[in-house]
């Protein structure tokens, strides 16, 4: 699949993963609606899209509402005559023991951003995908994968994605459309300053050695071509991959590993 011409959607847009990857498409010509809260880093971002040759339709809105996922769906299809690519990107993040939680609230929090927004985007999206032969990209992690500590909250949401598309992609197998699950490994973005801590607040810089991770603009040339050719799943790092099969085999290890990753920020 390539993307000259078709129509395309990325929630959290404005920063990170997401607007790297809306870049990196843009060079193919598609019709890019941009989604996310902030509108002056939208706008910026449609600008850029359109000189690379893009056409670019920012939409500022609040995913963890269901009723804007659904309208923005539809200004979706309205405006471009259908959906050709549906790309769940947006989501949050929490850093902190469970035991240290001072509010619980936050699985409550990160799972209506993270999980139940991508299924209020998926249910409006299928009709005009099914039409289209279309794709769902959602991103997960590979905290989706595999248990991280003190990442509960955030993996809890992740397995949960990872979990609501695979058995998606199996009652959908019949209609055209496919799949491609995106866990990365750790990759430079806000997201991490906005991680939530255990006093409920953001931590307000990134706990993370940002010179040892992947640059966001390296996992969307990596998601880009594994949308071009409608990979079922990508993990983006060499533990992660194989950390997928040490698994089964050598389970300890694995949560060696992850507990290793998070001592040591990278």
């Amino acid at each position: 699949m390539r993307f000259a011409g078709k129509t395309i959607l990325i929630t959290g847009a404005s920063e990170g993963i997401g607007r790297a990857l809306a870049l990196s498409l843009a060079r193919e010509r598609p019709n890019l609606v941009l989604a996310a809260r902030n509108a002056g880093r939208l706008e910026s971002l449609a600008g850029e899209c359109r000189a690379l040759g893009a056409e670019a339709y920012p939409v500022a809105t609040d995913v963890t509402e269901r009723a804007a996922c659904e309208a923005l769906v539809a200004a979706t299809a309205g405006r471009y005559g259908g959906l050709d690519v549906l790309v769940a990107n947006a989501g949050g993040t929490m850093w902190s023991r469970f035991d240290a939680l001072a509010d619980l609230g936050v699985f409550e929090q990160l799972m209506r951003l993270n999980f139940h927004s991508n299924v209020w985007l998926t249910a409006a999206a299928l009709p005009h995908l099914a039409r289209s032969r279309g794709l769902i990209v959602p991103v997960a992690s590979l905290a989706g994968l595999t248990g991280v500590p003190e990442r509960t909250a955030y993996a809890a949401t992740k397995h949960a994605l990872v979990g609501f598309y695979e058995s998606l992609r199996i009652e959908i197998a019949g209609n055209g459309i496919d799949v491609t699950i995106v866990a990365p490994d750790f990759v430079l973005s806000e997201i991490h300053k906005r991680a939530i801590g255990p006093d409920g607040k953001a931590l307000g810089a990134s706990p993370l050695q940002q010179r040892r991770i992947m640059t966001a603009e390296e996992c969307a040339r990596r998601m880009h071509g594994a949308m071009a050719r409608r990979q079922r799943l990508l993990i983006t790092s060499l533990r992660g991959r194989a950390g997928r099969f040490l698994k089964l085999v050598a389970p300890r290890l694995i949560d060696r590993m992850a507990l290793r990753a998070i001592r040591e920020r990278h």
